[in-house]
């Protein structure tokens, strides 16, 4: 096997560079500051150190991988080679500066992979005299345990070269997904969805950042919320990457960030690496808030009348708060007395309560798709009194379960996430960036979420999942909502989002 160039010997340098020794393949490491090169061997030799220590890599296994980290001084050394991966800074002059030297060093069948996040390979290509063999080789962090590398074919690259780097990459011990050249690749650009979402609920006024967090952690299943999310990467990282997809898609309003990002930044409030971000941290680790004022405990309404516009969800929630020792109005209308509870899904909570003609002020929504058995949401109105309130929170966290309280917003917060989630997906096939199935496993794996995007649309129903995006749309007459046509037709059809094309 030919040896395998590492330009740029930072964390992701190092990471590729071990990854490709334990393979088997000779790894030459390259970085244009005097000696770095030969620091990153030595950081890579104590990592594999580490491991045969633990057990998880045998000794002469960590020696032979450690045996074949070789640093060069200058980048004629990488001549050999039958690929070499640029790390370098992510700036666009730099590293089609670097691809341009490259070719006048190796052989004409030496593939050039970058491992740029952000840029276009294409135009990082344009800057070679032979753009066919450039391609994008994009690992995630750390490289060791993130099993994912995007694939990325240029608009020059030959199908030669992908079907090789796939093969390297799966030497590698990775699983390699193939998708277009577009602004965010497959997994950053799918990841648009999440963040970008959360932050409009949160500038809309709906809910602070930690009830957004809880809802979406507990009630959702995610393993992160997205303000704890964006204080890990650092807003230095993520606030300028937001900015950056959403500029290359020549504002595309499903990527819109807010303002608030902007400012916070500016402000110094990047997350753990500042000490204070949207939490606060000392030595690392999140510090506690003061705790808030508990709600007061509020007797539980005499009766609670919940609407049939939803028979399936009704009788759910009947169930449930039967099993909590509540009495059911069962009128069509509800009684003077009752806690007057709606289901929406494409609808506010004003909305639901106008439209069944109920009093507003004691009438409360119920998040019924998300988060029954783990964390509750309800929703008032704008006129929702106090006390009906409270007493709806009571109700609702008698059998232990965590109630957050949101004020109005169409589709609450969990569906209205996550249907953002899967329409960005929907296009992401639509236009052919990638296929269904990789999709899903890549945002799995490169973003830990427990179901792919697509899934996640098959899981709650195409035609669900188009009926709050259109009601979302209608509401706010922001197109930001608008449904995919790949999302729009498998609804009407019955078809599952994850069903493939020919």
């Amino acid at each position: 096997m030919k040896p395998v160039g590492i330009v740029g010997t930072g964390f992701m340098g190092r990471g590729i560079a071990q990854v490709t020794a334990q393979a088997g393949f000779e790894a030459l490491l390259f970085d244009a500051r005097a000696g770095a090169a030969t620091q990153a061997r030595d950081a890579i030799a104590a990592q594999l150190g580490k491991l045969a220590e633990k057990g998880k890599l045998d000794a002469a296994g960590a020696e032979q991988a450690i045996a074949r980290v070789k640093p060069v001084d200058v980048l004629a050394g990488l001549a050999a080679c039958g690929l070499v991966v640029e790390a370098i800074v992510e700036d666009l002059e730099a590293k089609r500066d670097l691809f341009h030297a490259l070719e006048a060093i190796v052989a004409p069948d030496c593939l050039l992979a970058t491992n740029t996040s952000s840029l276009s390979v294409t135009a990082i290509a344009a800057a070679c005299a032979r753009p066919g063999r450039v391609a994008g080789l994009h690992f995630f962090s750390p490289v060791p345990l993130m099993k994912i590398v995007e694939v990325i074919d240029g608009v020059r690259t030959e199908p030669g070269v992908i079907a090789q780097l796939v093969d390297f990459a799966e030497r590698l011990g990775h699983l390699p997904v193939r998708a277009k050249d577009t602004p965010g690749f497959l997994v950053n650009h799918a990841g648009r969805g999440y963040g970008t979402e959360a932050l409009r609920i949160l500038s809309e006024g709906v809910a602070n950042h930690e009830t957004v967090d809880d809802i979406l952690r507990d009630a959702a299943g995610f393993k992160l919320g997205p303000f704890e999310l964006l204080d890990l990467t650092g807003l230095d990282v993520s606030q300028p990457v937001m900015e950056s997809i959403y500029r290359q898609f020549y504002d595309e309003p499903r990527f819109r960030p807010t303002p608030l990002l902007a400012q916070r930044r500016a402000a110094g409030l990047l997350g753990r690496k500042s000490g204070e971000g949207f939490y606060r941290y000392a030595d690392g680790k999140r510090v506690a808030p003061p705790a808030s004022p508990a709600r007061r405990a509020a007797p539980l309404p005499a009766r609670i009348w919940i609407s049939a516009r939803d028979p399936e969800a009704r009788a759910r929630v009947a169930s449930l708060l039967q099993g909590a020792g509540a009495s059911i109005d069962g009128g069509e209308t509800p009684h003077d007395d009752a806690l007057c509870v709606v289901l929406p899904w494409a609808e506010d909570a004003t909305t639901a309560a106008v439209s069944a003609g109920l009093d507003p002020a004691r009438t409360v929504a119920l998040d019924a798709q998300f988060g029954l058995a783990t964390r509750r949401t309800l929703m008032t109105t704008p006129v929702t009194a106090p006390e009906w309130r409270d007493a709806a929170a009571s109700l609702f966290g008698a059998g232990g379960v965590p109630v957050s309280v949101i004020r109005d917003s169409m589709g609450f917060v969990a569906p209205r996430v996550v249907c953002h989630i899967v329409n960005v997906a929907c296009d992401i096939a639509q236009q052919r960036i990638a296929t269904p199935e990789d999709i899903d496993r890549a945002v799995m794996l490169g973003l830990g979420y427990r179901q792919g995007p697509l899934a996640m649309g098959d899981a709650l129903g195409a035609a669900k999942v188009l009926e709050l995006l259109e009601g979302l749309l209608a509401f706010y007459g922001d197109p930001r909502y608008r449904p995919s046509p790949w999302l729009k037709r498998r609804a009407l059809l019955g078809v599952l989002l994850t069903t493939p094309e020919d």
